[in-house]
């Protein structure tokens, strides 16, 4: 009964992990898209402002303050709006953006992904800068 309860535990805990670095997976991709989504047209393929590789950390509770923690690494990807059924407007007004989050996790790579469409007239033209 002990081994039963010792498994069902260990599992509680390893389910709890791989959630929590999941959410923390989204929450940087949800991060990089809201600011891709205010970049203007010309901004979006400036590698300056918009990196194509980016690292983050995740320190979860109970590791040492001198550990760097869970490393996320991530990747953007600007390419040319391919939609379906296929736009007449999607090779020069749209562009597809998709970021990939990657990390390592008890032995084994993890990888999340996310895409959205930017098109050249879209709400990045309305944002007021003072």
């Amino acid at each position: 009964m002990f081994i039963t309860a010792f498994t069902a535990l260990a599992f509680g805990f390893t389910t709890t992990r791989a959630s929590r670095e999941n959410l923390r997976a989204t929450q940087i991709m949800l991060e990089r898209m809201e600011g891709i989504r205010v970049f203007t047209w010309e901004q979006l393929t400036n590698t300056t402002l918009n990196p194509v590789s980016f690292t983050s950390y995740y320190y979860p509770p109970g590791m040492g303050s001198g550990s760097q923690g869970i490393t996320y690494t991530g990747a953007v990807t600007v390419a040319n709006g391919s939609m379906s059924p296929p736009a007449n407007y999607a090779d020069t007004q749209m562009k597809t953006v998709t970021v990939t989050v990657s990390w390592s996790s008890g032995g084994v790579t993890r990888t999340r992904q996310m895409s959205t469409y930017i098109a050249k007239w879209g709400v990045q033209n309305y944002i007021w800068i003072n």
